[in-house]
């Protein structure tokens, strides 16, 4: 009767441990709420991931940190994107030098660094005014989806989506496109001491325009960065608290 006993003992230990186990990671998950999404930002979003991330990418010296923190943790928290890419344009940086990447965030490397224009109001050799406005002639800030391609008057061009209510959700009445240009190239750069300018899309070399478009085209994730605290507050991606 002993052993019996026994048995049974071993049998409630184990189902008491087995629910506590099951509990903890009940918790821990967030099962029920949105876990996976939930769960992957608040993984990426810390510093110390975010910097072995950059670390790994051998980005340093190359791409601001601060942007780059910001990209991720926005790629992330974006559920609809439907590819392992992430752009960042850095605005930040003067138009005389390489401010827009191309990363692969699988297999966790850099493939495109280049020039890239902004709004020909946004500033001189800076952009350093943004809008969201039809007509400003200017850039706009924020997170992006990348939708279809298109043959138009400036080549083979990207549409953007704007995913920031009153930041940059006009971009694609606005005509906002990845496309090549004569103007972004940097010998412009040697003859006149800038980056030509555009009416507000991020135009890049023409050498290397449709290869970029190609892989970043059908849902993929763009941030354009400036060091502006004013979007910081406005943005519900990168400071969605109190927000609906």
């Amino acid at each position: 009767m002993q052993p019996l006993f026994l048995r049974k003992i071993m049998l409630r230990i184990s189902l008491f441990l087995l629910f506590l186990f099951a509990s903890f990671l009940y918790s821990f998950t967030g099962v029920g709420e949105g876990a996976s999404a939930v769960s992957e930002v608040k993984h990426v979003a810390k510093p110390d991931l975010c910097a072995e991330l950059f670390r790994d990418m051998q980005l340093e010296g190359k791409v601001n940190y601060t942007a780059f923190r910001q990209a991720v943790t926005g790629y992330y928290r974006i559920t609809q994107r439907k590819r392992d890419i992430l752009t960042l344009i850095d605005f930040s940086k003067p138009s005389t030098e390489k401010r827009l990447y191309v990363f692969d965030m699988k297999e966790k490397k850099m493939l495109f660094s280049s020039v890239v224009a902004h709004g020909k109001n946004s500033g001189g050799v800076y952009a350093t005014s943004f809008s969201n406005e039809y007509g400003s002639y200017k850039s706009s800030l924020g997170f992006y989806l990348t939708a279809s391609t298109y043959q138009g008057k400036n080549g083979y061009s990207l549409i953007l989506d704007g995913l920031e209510k009153g930041i940059n959700d006009r971009a694609r009445e606005r005509a906002i496109v990845v496309h090549g240009a004569a103007y972004a190239d940097p010998s412009v750069i040697r003859a006149g001491g800038r980056l030509g300018r555009s009416f507000g899309c991020p135009a890049v070399p023409q050498k290397i325009s449709r290869p970029l478009i190609d892989t970043i085209k059908g849902g993929s994730v763009m941030y354009i960065y400036a060091a502006t605290p004013e979007y910081f507050a406005q943005s519900h991606i990168l400071n969605p608290k109190d927000r609906a």
